[in-house]
């Protein structure tokens, strides 16, 4: 037997046995699992459940759920139902919210009682959000994807005129006064301006293949941070947290560079450049359990591979945020909106997902990669 012992200030010294097994059996699922003894102190709590909270097992072991939950939550009153019963109970769709996890934390709660430790409640979570984060993923792949036949139109139906109209321009200038030479320079620079929007809808259509190879993302975070702090990024302070074992992934470097790089850079002009305290962390981990279903097929592949970019800049509007990948929504007065639609697009093509999560003073857009297998090799993907 495995003694776990709970807290004897706030559960009057009792204490609870888990049998090794269970508690192997529990620490290896995938979905955070509290088990919850008298006085709602928090007995056992599982790795998943560490990541869920973000503290360590100790440090959740010396707390009650009260105070892991928002106030008056539906939780506590799930708890005491399956107490007072002795049965399992479901609950789909609770506000997990709480000032420590973000207001945004919708999970599934399966309550059952633990009949060796008498009044003891076994909590099973599984976050809504993951799988409706799947669900986007494929929407914003799609809505990528589907600007590809905008693109190629763009770039016939529209950069050939606007050619033409910047000659004029030019030509013009040697027949009219100074003061109307201004409006011919105006021309060439909304011609310009426009050819260079095209461009980048144009890169949605761009289906040559690209060269994959094991890729370090350590490297390519390195690099992408040098850019940033020796330009738009100088005054704002940078920390790692890098899973130094991390296998490589699969992917292109450079795609990967210019995908980083545009997160980074948002990130930067969200926290602005007056401000004092600005902060961007990096950091990656391997995340197991996670997997997605390749559409048309019965494929599953495991995406274990965690980069995520956080900055504590005054976030994300919320009716934006669901939207944040499509084309064209933009959060900026003078932007295309064009940007994170291309990253989700270059991150699809490599098998990932990335979603955004944000409330103020923390915004993280958290990217998940299938890993570079062995024997793979140097290959030619669309």
């Amino acid at each position: 037997m495995t003694a776990i012992f709970a807290d004897k200030g706030l559960a009057s010294g009792r204490t609870y046995l888990l049998d090794a097994i269970e508690v192997q059996t529990l620490n290896v699922l995938p979905m955070p699992v509290l088990v919850i003894g008298e006085g709602h102190m928090v007995i056992y709590a599982n790795t998943a459940a560490e990541d869920f909270f973000q503290s360590s097992a100790a440090v959740l072991k010396r707390q009650r759920i009260d105070d892991l939950v928002a106030f008056g939550s539906p939780v506590l009153g799930l708890i005491e139902d399956v107490q007072r019963r002795g049965a399992s109970v479901s609950e789909y769709r609770l506000d997990f919210g709480s000032p420590r996890l973000g207001s945004d934390r919708t999970v599934d709660v399966f309550a059952s009682p633990l009949p060796s430790q008498g009044d003891a409640v076994v909590l099973m979570l599984q976050e809504r959000t993951i799988a409706e984060k799947m669900d986007r993923q494929l929407t914003h792949r799609g809505a990528a994807r589907s600007i590809t036949a905008l693109g190629a139109m763009l770039a016939h139906e529209i950069k050939n005129p606007l050619s033409g109209i910047r000659g004029a321009a030019q030509l013009l200038e040697g027949s009219i006064s100074d003061s109307d030479r201004m409006l011919t320079q105006l021309i060439c620079d909304e011609t310009d301006r426009i050819v260079k929007l095209v461009e980048r809808v144009e890169l949605f259509g761009d289906e040559r293949p690209s060269e994959r190879d094991a890729v370090n993302v350590h490297d390519v975070l390195d690099h992408v941070k040098r850019l940033a702090q020796s330009g738009f990024a100088r005054h704002i302070r940078f920390s790692e947290a890098y899973d130094p074992s991390l296998p490589p992934v699969a992917g292109n470097r450079d795609q990967l560079v210019q995908v980083l790089l545009n997160l980074v850079k948002n990130a930067a002009e969200a926290i602005g450049e007056d401000a004092m305290d600005g902060e961007i962390t990096l950091t990656t981990a391997y995340r197991p359990g996670i997997r997605m279903q390749v559409p048309g097929s019965s494929e599953r592949i495991a995406l274990p591979l965690e980069i995520v970019i956080r900055d504590n800049g005054p976030g994300v509007p919320p009716d934006l945020v669901q939207h944040l990948f499509d084309p064209f929504v933009t959060t900026k007065a003078q932007g295309s909106g064009l940007g994170l639609a291309l990253v989700a697009k270059v991150i699809g093509d490599h098998g990932g997902i990335v979603e955004c999560e944000s409330v103020p003073r923390r915004t993280q857009f958290r990217i998940l990669l299938p890993l570079h297998q062995l024997g793979q090799g140097s290959q030619r993907k669309a």
